[in-house]
């Protein structure tokens, strides 16, 4: 994955509360064991009619929308089951944060570990977000803040480990392996002299 340092980009609003994984990304697009292709699927039974055709009122299909990577988002984005594939849907459509005043554990634990970054701010900036549809936020994850459309700048914390494997642009397994050699060495000082 892609290392995450500062991410300057268009919002996308999605004004919805208690947007589950199954809205996000349906079961139906669920058969695969990849993390691509799936954007398509993104927030499929809300983003297009049956006949498959796009709803131009749904956030995602306005123009403002294309290539924008931060996602704003409702209080408990991510709720429902742990499906990885909703994060994985995120991604592959091109986001790579969310903003919203709060994130179901789940979802969030997802996010962190597959390069998506949510960050829960207090209901007056989420209020303020909601309300510049399609402006430039800049997420600096080294200095943990957002800067906002009108220059405000909103602190946020990350779990300093999920910090630095964003940053590195490594996932949990890529981190261990990193480790190979500090390892090594450990297991030959504390295997010495055992026979």
């Amino acid at each position: 994955m892609d290392p995450f340092r500062v991410l300057t980009g268009r919002t996308v609003v999605l004004p919805m509360d208690d947007v589950d994984t199954d809205q996000i990304i349906p079961a139906r697009f669920l058969k695969g064991t990849t993390r691509t292709g799936l954007g398509k699927g993104l927030f499929a039974d809300r983003r297009y009619t049956a006949d498959g055709s796009p709803r131009p009122e749904f956030p995602l299909n306005r123009p403002e929308a294309a290539g924008a990577p931060v996602l704003v988002t409702g209080k408990n984005f991510g709720c429902g089951s742990s499906r990885e594939h909703a994060v994985w849907a995120l991604v592959d459509q091109g986001f790579r944060a969310a903003i919203g005043p709060s994130f179901a554990d789940i979802f969030r634990g997802n996010a962190l570990k597959n390069g998506f970054l949510p960050i829960a701010v207090p209901d007056r900036i989420h209020a303020q977000l909601a309300a510049s549809r399609g402006a430039a936020v800049t997420i600096d994850l080294q200095g943990q803040e957002v800067t906002l459309p009108d220059g405000t700048r909103v602190s946020f914390t990350v779990d300093p480990f999920a910090r630095h494997c964003l940053l590195e642009g490594i996932d949990e397994l890529e981190f261990l392996l990193g480790q190979e050699k500090a390892i090594a060495e450990y297991e030959s000082r504390t295997n010495q002299g055992r026979t």
